[in-house]
């Protein structure tokens, strides 16, 4: 029923096309059975010239059914069942006729693991991408990717696919290598594929022909092979401390199927793709970066609107947040007015804007680019955000220059607009005090370098009205930013989130912790960036401020050693990398973590050394920012898990490997991560017990998560 024969008598050619039920074409056991029952079909027939595999849907094939992926631990039986699939697809392969993939959408993971079974790929021009995906949801290509691949374009282009996962668009695949030509239409493309089949009758992949050498001149078994292959592995260890299974599984299978016969390396791949998909990995990457993500991108339980109503916006402040807003507005095909107090920060503002454009809009022709930046104007006059729709303030974080800042520009705009803060902190309650219509008064909390970071965290104050919430969630995805809502209240989640990673760095530190091995431990545990030096990015004069600010709002003092030693190393003047010193040395090439810092060490020094004091690192650095969303959780800032395990990987850069926080404690267990807070409370500052939820959960016998 999912694959439909087109048997063409007068031109002897087949067309299979791939018609599951759901209007999309996934892998599964019964796409593998289905599919070689209908090669056999085809290659009944006698007087068979070739073969085109086409979709009868809007994609080819968008990879492996995920729900199955996801429920399967049975390693036994997957690993018959990818004997199946790749039964079929040699039989394909080797039936002597000549096989054309018909790419009229996406094909992606096994979707794309088909085309490269076939003897060449035609695509269609549009948003259709190819690729190899699978490492971002814990696996690796199991249809034959590891090894077809690099057979076909060369073992150094395709490791950069498979380990990075990379996904193109159809005409920078051509580019590469990993599509064969491109057409306007399908019919094209199925006329395309007819006249390559009678010029080509007696088709052969490479990789069956008896005299095979890899393309690009390296060879598995040379010296320039060995070191293609010990470099690339020192580089992924690089990237990834060690921390994700799967590219590092996928390298190797790759390394193994090269020095070996084609059908030997396709079940070396069979066992590295088994064993990932049983792994606890690959599940919590898969509910986080497929299920998860779909349901935050789908916001089902949000107000929803037809329309954002925007379409004049104004940015309040021309720094690097300012400037990175006012580019990607603008190339949404929004009006924009960059506004400043100050002409050289506004010159320096728009020079930014210049600078991105030419970076990031190459795709487009001179006039179109033109048009794009021209929708951008950069100007001192407050009269000029005169019938704006949204303004955007993005001022300096203190509550009485915001609140001047909302009554000298309310009144200019236009009826309905919407006034958002980015602030990082400060509760959108208290800011929109200052407002008139508090209705439309939210907070835009977005992440810097901004036309890279794709979260957008969206702040509802206790008068933010529903339709504001809409038009703003509609105003997100016209950005291309993956939004979660938040409720108000002090640093909101992501903030809080991240303070207590750079600040749980700083307190190990202070306590006598290597700094070398706190930054070891956070890449270990699978950290985007380690806290040291991302605290450096931020800037600690920064921090200082932000000290400041909370005691100023809560009323309370800040007494931690690790806030102390940022304030240390601030009246020494190492405010940052900006400033060339902070917790690194940036004078020095390569920067080194700052010799100094052993002398800041104002609580009783620890007495764990080595490998003790490397895993005590890592735990305190996960526990606190998993505690610190399990708190948001209690304390209904976060509304559901989804937005906490997204808005920590995609906003912070919390270990992605382990499918976020609430995934890292189950997988560590419920219990033994309320001991070990217990503990480190008991042991150093009561600011670490665990949360009524956290301890309840433990009673119970719970997990934020059912066990797969």
């Amino acid at each position: 029923m999912s694959f439909r024969i087109e048997w063409d008598g007068s031109k002897e050619i087949a067309t299979l096309w791939m018609e599951m039920d759901g209007g999309v074409n996934k892998i599964n056991p019964a796409f593998g059975e289905g599919f070689i029952t209908a090669v056999q079909s085809i290659l009944a027939e006698s007087t068979l010239k070739g073969v085109i595999v086409t979709s009868g849907h809007r994609d080819f094939c968008v990879g492996a059914d995920i729900d199955f992926v996801y429920q399967t631990r049975d390693v036994p039986t997957l690993y018959q069942d990818l004997a199946r699939l790749h039964e079929g697809l040699r039989t394909l392969e080797t039936s002597g006729k000549p096989v054309v993939a018909g790419i009229n959408g996406s094909a992606l993971g096994g979707g794309y693991e088909l085309a490269l079974a076939c003897h060449h790929r035609i695509a269609i021009e549009g948003n259709g991408k190819v690729g190899l995906p699978e490492v971002s949801l814990g696996l690796l290509p199991g249809g034959g990717g590891c090894q077809r691949l690099p057979r076909m374009i060369g073992i150094q282009p395709a490791l950069e696919v498979i380990a990075q996962g990379q996904m193109l668009r159809v005409d920078k695949a051509i580019k590469k290598g990993l599509v064969d030509a491109l057409v306007p239409d399908q019919a094209t493309m199925l006329a395309q594929a007819e006249a390559w089949i009678r010029a080509n009758p007696r088709a052969k992949q490479p990789w069956d022909d008896r005299g095979f050498e890899f393309p690009g001149g390296v060879q598995p078994e040379t010296d320039a092979g060995r070191n293609l292959f010990a470099g690339g592995a020192a580089m992924l260890l690089k990237k990834t401390a060690g921390a994700y299974t799967a590219p590092q599984a996928a390298v190797q299978a790759v390394y193994e199927g090269c020095h070996v016969g084609f059908d030997a390396a396709l079940l070396i791949e069979s066992r590295y793709f088994s064993s990932l998909v049983a792994s606890d990995q690959s599940k919590d990457m898969i509910r986080t970066f497929w299920y998860h993500k779909n349901e935050v991108d789908k916001q089902a339980n949000l107000p929803k609107v037809s329309e954002d109503g925007i379409n004049k916006i104004g940015i309040l402040g021309a720094g690097m947040m300012g400037a990175g807003l006012a580019f990607i507005c603008a190339k949404a095909g929004y009006t924009v007015v960059l506004k400043d107090i100050n002409a050289e920060a506004l010159e320096k503002g728009m020079a930014h804007c210049t600078a991105q454009g030419k970076k990031r809009l190459k795709y487009l022709s001179q006039e179109a680019r033109a048009e794009v930046m021209g929708r951008i104007t950069g100007s001192l006059d407050l009269g000029s955000l005169e019938g704006c729709d949204l303004i955007i303030e993005a001022v300096v974080e203190n509550i009485g220059v915001k609140h001047a800042v909302t009554r000298e520009v309310e009144g200019l705009l236009a009826p309905n607009a919407i006034f958002a803060s980015n602030t990082s902190a400060l509760p959108i309650t208290d800011l929109a005090q200052a407002a008139e219509a508090k209705d439309r008064f939210i907070g835009l909390h977005f992440f810097s370098p901004v036309e890279q970071m794709p979260l957008l965290e969206i702040i509802k104050g206790a008068d933010t009205s529903d339709e504001t919430l809409g038009r703003c969630l509609a105003f997100a995805k016209k950005i291309k930013k993956t939004s979660i809502v938040v409720n108000d209240g002090y640093a909101f989640y992501t903030t809080r989130m991240f303070s207590s990673y750079v600040m749980e760095a700083a307190q190990l530190v202070a306590e006598g912790f290597s700094p070398v091995l706190v930054e070891r431990a956070a890449r270990r545990a699978g950290m985007v960036i380690s806290p040291l030096k991302v605290f450096d990015e931020v800037t600690l004069s920064l921090a200082e401020h932000g000290f400041q600010m909370r005691e100023a709002y809560t009323g309370e003092a800040l007494k931690h050693d690790g806030v102390d030693l940022v304030r240390a190393l601030v009246k020494a003047g190492r405010l940052g990398k900006a400033a060339g010193a902070g917790f690194y040395d940036y004078e020095q090439k390569p920067r080194k973590l700052w010799d100094g810092l052993a002398g800041l060490v104002t609580g009783t020094p620890t007495e764990l050394t080595g490998q003790a004091q490397l895993d005590e690192a890592e735990k305190r650095l996960m526990a606190v920012q998993a505690v610190e969303a399990v708190r948001c959780l209690e304390e209904d800032i976060l509304t559901s898990k989804a937005d906490g395990e997204i808005g920590a990987i995609f906003g912070l850069g919390f270990a992605p490997n382990t499918g976020g926080p609430f995934a890292w404690i189950d997988r560590q267990g419920v219990p033994e991560t309320v001991a070990l807070l217990s503990r480190l409370a008991s042991d150093h500052d009561p600011r670490y017990a665990p949360p009524k939820l956290l301890e309840n959960m433990a009673e119970r016998g719970e997990r934020f998560y059912p066990w797969v």
